[in-house]
């Protein structure tokens, strides 16, 4: 009987014992809201087939009461220490030894690192469970999701903006669906960053947008960083090149100028010649074309000016359009704007002043000159101009089927049919040569241009960029590819143009994606470019 009044006692004792621990525990939880506010929850967000992208997850913050410590400080520090790596003896004895009830020693620890420290047997010291943000995909599309800090606050890409979406009350906990693709985002990542690489590049920037409903579905800009150490990762790798970048795109701008020329009604006829004889000499400035194998040296038609890529009879498109026309087309298509989208990281575009926009300007614009736009800019771009005409902005998010933006109409169909033939005729017979992936129908661009620095241009430092599009007898998809100031190589005889180093990079990412996204290469047939050459359809080559 003895025994088990003795058992009871002691039981009573322990009980009491533990709620007192449990009162003093909160309390001391209590006050550390003065040091560090508990973080939300986040919704989670996954690509638009519903792979993971980020998620929250209990972590173990290392916390202190430095009030209660019971151990030599000076000892626990240095055992503390050859735990946590990354902090040193003095760190982790500043917060032991602080006068405050609550401190942080270390957040985000492994669990095999908070084991070994609870291990050690400091009372004082409690593991605390505290919502973590994982990225299970480590470096993928880290520019379009971002990260958040160590509170939990989105701090860059959608996490940024979509802040107040994944922690508010209402709508807290619920998943964000991106319009990202994590299949065509790893190509397209994979083959940029092979081709920054093989040409010794700065960095790259890609897109891949849907024409018709203006989702980005992968968007990669090179170098690039792990948001699950966000914080260890450079300014140049944190940098968005596709959206915050804004770059002279030369000659990719030539289709904006045909195109608005076109559906202005100055361009009637595909056979319509404009003057590229000679250069265009104005006041102290000189249009010229690129002598390496682009210049006429004659009149020529729409067709030669564009697959020959003419500055000077593109310059002569501009200046028939005038000024005015042009800045309002340019301002329709968002280029005078940061770009549209969710992402906070927009760069803010440069263009002439409208009390200097005269006529060398208009001139120069025309061919991606004195004009400097984002990537994802030339993306929308392309795509209002190959899906009939209609302007839809850009956005990261997953649009459901029948939702999408309406849009506004830019330019007429039969612009949008004319151009299309255009852009396929410089992938099949001009400096678009090596983009064209077998049985996709691309059409595209080329653009090289003199990349500024420290206020002048560079001769021999470029940023080349490729435009495209695909399939071109329906398009469905924009993709752009951009380099920046790539090296030339014994296999480009020593050109960084945008037709010897982007070109091939579409055409891989092309037959890549192609199948990913259900377009099936077709070998049987084409779009018609003999219309617009005033020929009779070719019959297809089914051999």
């Amino acid at each position: 009987m003895t025994c088990v009044l003795l058992f009871i006692a002691i039981a009573g004792i322990l009980g009491l014992r533990l709620a007192d621990l449990a009162v003093l525990h909160e309390r001391d939880l209590g006050s550390r809201e003065a040091f560090a506010a508990p973080t939300p929850p986040r919704g989670d967000i996954f690509d638009r087939n519903g792979i993971e992208l980020a998620r929250t997850f209990d972590a173990v913050a290392i916390a202190v009461a430095p009030r209660k410590v019971i151990g030599d400080p000076h000892a626990l520090a240095q055992s503390l220490a050859a735990i946590l790596t990354d902090k040193t003896p003095g760190q982790i004895y500043f917060e032991l030894t602080h006068p405050g009830a609550f401190r942080y020693i270390a957040r985000r620890v492994l669990p095999a690192q908070a084991k070994r420290i609870n291990d050690l047997g400091e009372p004082a010291i409690t593991l605390e469970r505290e919502p973590e943000r994982l990225y299970p995909n480590a470096d993928l599309a880290a520019h379009v999701i971002g990260y958040t800090d160590i509170d939990g606050h989105g701090k860059y890409g959608m996490e940024r903006a979509l802040d107040t979406r994944l922690t508010a009350p209402a709508t807290r906990g619920k998943p964000v669906f991106l319009a990202l693709d994590s299949r065509v985002q790893q190509a397209l990542e994979n083959e940029l960053g092979a081709a920054m690489t093989e040409f010794s590049a700065l960095g790259a920037a890609g897109i891949v947008m849907d024409v018709h409903t203006g989702e980005v579905i992968a968007l990669a800009s090179l170098p690039d960083f792990n948001p699950n150490a966000a914080g260890h990762a450079e300014d140049n790798a944190r940098f968005d090149r596709a959206t915050l970048g804004v770059y002279e795109l030369g000659s990719t701008f030539k289709t904006l100028t045909i195109a608005m020329s076109l559906n202005d009604g100055f361009i009637k006829s595909m056979d319509q010649k404009y003057d590229a004889t000679a250069p265009i000499h104005i006041g102290r400035f000189t249009i010229h074309d690129d002598p390496d194998g682009h210049e006429l040296r004659r009149w020529a038609s729409v067709p030669d000016i564009f697959i020959h890529s003419s500055n000077i009879g593109t310059a002569h498109m501009a200046a028939e359009l005038g000024a005015t026309r042009q800045r309002a087309y340019l301002d329709a298509l968002g280029f005078l704007s940061p770009v549209s989208g969710e992402l906070m990281e927009r760069g803010h575009t440069l263009y002439p002043a409208s009390n200097n926009w005269g006529e060398i300007a208009t001139m120069t614009v025309g061919f991606g000159h004195g004009i400097a736009v984002t990537p994802l800019h030339l993306a929308t771009a392309y795509a209002t101009v190959v899906n009939g005409g209609i302007f839809r902005p850009a956005t990261m998010l997953k649009v459901e089927p029948g939702q999408a933006v309406p849009g506004k109409r830019i330019f007429k169909e039969s612009t949008s049919d004319q151009m299309r033939a255009l852009l396929r005729m410089v992938v099949l017979s001009g400096t678009g040569r090596k983009a064209n992936a077998a049985g996709y129908r691309v059409g595209g661009k080329t653009g090289t241009a003199e990349k500024q620095q420290g206020g002048h241009y560079e001769k021999h430092v470029n940023i080349s960029t490729f435009a495209a599009a695909f399939p071109m007898d329906a398009p469905r998809y924009v993709v752009i590819a951009l380099l920046d100031a790539p090296h030339g190589t014994r296999k480009t005889g020593g050109y960084s143009t945008a037709g010897q180093v982007s070109a091939p990079i579409i055409e891989k990412i092309v037959t890549r994606i192609g199948p990913m996204l259900g377009v099936a290469p077709d070998m049987t047939h084409d779009i018609d470019v003999n219309g617009i050459l005033g020929l009779a359809p070719k019959a297809p080559d089914t051999e």
